[in-house]
């Protein structure tokens, strides 16, 4: 990786994610793209499940769709498991994803304790990493004051998190439906948490949920939330762009669908990645506007 490629990948904000995810998507559509280089994926595409792979794989992907398209998702397992050549590859998407104007949400699923949820927010959410995104998605099932270290930095740092709240998995049902003792589910409790951080932003705050769009009527409250609500399932793993009102409800205006292999079934050609981003994103918006 070369020096211009980290230098670019860990480019200075000048904006709350908040507002830059509002002009994203306003400019471009409500859409967030996964980057999920698996290897049945990779197989699909004529690619070897290797790091040259992975980065044909992935770089096709920021070609065709980091010009159009509001966000980009790398998951950031994928690339940790061809060790430090594979994060190699992982800065170099961070840095041309930026380059061609699309936000980039690593789906790293962080959650921890003291300096070590500090170091993790050192490495993805201050300027002088080359592995700085514009958002990353944590964990706050260790108590969500786990989360404060990377919460000062990355408002400090004009970036933001998504906060898995609602998710789509049964094995989550036991930890998020259950009640605590203020007679909420923990999922609303952390809604709640989230909200009072985003409480006066203006056009819209900077810490995100995670609401899975599969999960159907989910009981929440999410209309105060004044931040973004990333949804993932759109397309192959079940959920539909009509779904997004019965999922979120009044809160609709705030939400970010996101679709991984809907739209990557479609490689490689760059012309069909492209349209069939397209094509999500006319669905959402006929569907939520």
């Amino acid at each position: 990786m070369g020096t211009r490629d980290c230098d670019d990948a860990a480019m200075s904000i000048t904006a709350p994610f908040g507002a830059r995810l509002v002009a994203a998507m306003h400019e471009r559509g409500p859409l967030c793209v996964g980057i999920d280089p698996h290897p049945g994926l990779l197989q699909a595409w004529g690619l070897t499940a290797s790091v040259s792979g992975l980065e044909r794989f992935s770089m096709t992907v920021v070609e065709a769709l980091a010009p159009t398209v509001a966000v980009l998702k790398p998951q950031s397992a994928f690339f940790e498991s061809y060790g430090s050549a594979g994060i190699a590859v992982l800065e170099r998407v961070l840095a041309r994803t930026r380059e061609a104007g699309a936000l980039v949400l690593l789906d790293a699923k962080r959650g921890d304790i003291g300096s070590t949820m500090a170091a993790y927010a050192a490495a993805y959410l201050t300027n002088d990493s080359p592995l700085a995104a514009d958002a990353i998605t944590v964990s706050p099932y260790l108590g969500f004051g786990s989360l404060t270290p990377a919460v000062d930095v990355a408002l400090a740092e004009g970036r933001g998190l998504f906060v898995l709240a609602l998710t789509s998995n049964p094995e989550g049902r036991a930890v998020q439906h259950a009640i605590d003792a203020d007679e909420k589910t923990v999922a609303q409790a952390i809604v709640d948490q989230v909200a009072a951080l985003n409480a006066g932003d203006d056009p819209l705050g900077s810490i995100g949920l995670v609401v899975g769009a599969t999960v159907g009527r989910t009981g929440l409250d999410l209309s105060y939330v004044n931040g973004p609500l990333l949804a993932p399932g759109l397309g192959a793993q079940g959920a539909t762009a009509a779904d997004l009102r019965t999922v979120f409800a009044d809160a609709h205006g705030a939400v970010l669908p996101t679709t991984s292999r809907e739209v990557l079934g479609n490689g490689p050609s760059v012309s069909r990645l492209r349209e069939a981003a397209a094509r999500v994103v006319d669905e959402v918006r006929a569907a939520v506007g």
